[in-house]
């Protein structure tokens, strides 16, 4: 797999959890979400989790949700406010 370049025009900072082979957030009632091969981490001050994996999947785990996922088309960034 060719790896994919971040773009990050959200203003927010990403810190690099590149070396964690996967993640995995446990909700109630045994719903859990694992995302493999994450690279890129911001936590937002309402505790928020955006992550940008390998696959060039960008993530969003916020409370009251249980997973929201997206892939950016080639070009365009993946996370923008």
């Amino acid at each position: 797999m060719s790896k994919i370049e971040f773009v990050n025009k959200s203003g927010l900072e990403f810190n690099d959890i590149s070396a964690e082979e996967y993640r995995e957030y446990l909700f109630p009632a045994g719903v859990s979400v694992r995302i493999t091969a994450p690279l890129k981490l911001n936590v937002s001050a309402s505790g928020g989790h955006r992550i940008f994996d390998a696959a060039g999947v960008s993530h969003y785990i916020a409370t009251g949700w249980v997973h929201l996922h997206w892939k950016a088309k080639a070009g365009a960034a993946h996370f923008d406010l």
